[in-house]
């Protein structure tokens, strides 16, 4: 059974390049991270993963760059749920 999960705002052209462009400017893990933290706590569009999850949908990044960036997020998340 599937359950549908709340679908991330719809956004602007210029928000999803601002918020690609940021993320890929980021170089280390914590600068993700960081970006994350303020992403969830001031964006009113859904958490980072649901968006990098609708880029990756909507085909407008690469799957490698979207595996980069949900693994760091991921990896991140096990780290804390295990300390």
């Amino acid at each position: 059974m599937t359950i549908a999960s709340k679908p991330v705002e719809a956004m602007s052209t210029g928000v999803h390049d601002a918020i690609v462009d940021k993320l890929r400017a980021c170089k280390t893990e914590q600068e993700i991270l960081a970006f994350e933290s303020w992403f969830n706590s001031e964006a009113r569009s859904g958490p980072l993963y649901a968006v990098i999850c609708d880029f990756l949908r909507n085909r407008s990044i690469s799957r490698a760059v979207a595996a980069k960036w949900l693994g760091t997020l991921i990896n991140d998340r096990e780290n804390r749920l295990n300390n």
